[in-house]
């Protein structure tokens, strides 16, 4: 097997949970395959690079190989090769959430609406 749809990929390989998630992200804009928005029929082969935008993350992956079914995690993470570049931006925003992160004491209630306003707010705006 050396094409697949590319709903079916991103589901595959285990970068969405369900395959309708797959592509409704990819129907939303979300998903560019070789520099071009892709529809969720556009054919995957090895070596297309794509850019996937799960906010506030962007993964930039290359395929490697096409799965005939879904199949395991340790298995899913040989099928792409995620760059350099992509892999230290995901961990550097991650652990800038991490340390401004609103930490929510359930002893004093839940967080104001400004303050869940000025939350989302950080996050949209990290990934852009």
């Amino acid at each position: 097997m050396d094409e697949q749809r590319l709903d079916k990929w991103l589901w595959c390989v285990r970068l969405f949970k369900t395959r309708t998630l797959a592509a409704d992200a990819i129907k939303a804009g979300r998903v560019d395959v070789n520099g071009i928005e892709a529809k969720p029929s556009r054919v995957v082969r090895p070596g297309d690079r794509m850019m996937v935008k799960q906010p506030p993350f962007v993964l930039d992956v290359t395929v490697t190989g096409i799965p005939s079914q879904r199949v395991s995690a340790s298995i899913a993470a040989t099928l792409y090769q995620e760059s350099e570049a992509s892999v230290l931006a995901r961990r550097e925003l991650a652990e800038r959430l991490r340390m401004t992160a609103v930490v929510e004491d359930p002893r004093h209630g839940k967080l104001s609406k400004k303050d869940r306003r000025d939350r989302e707010a950080f996050k949209r705006e990290s990934w852009d």
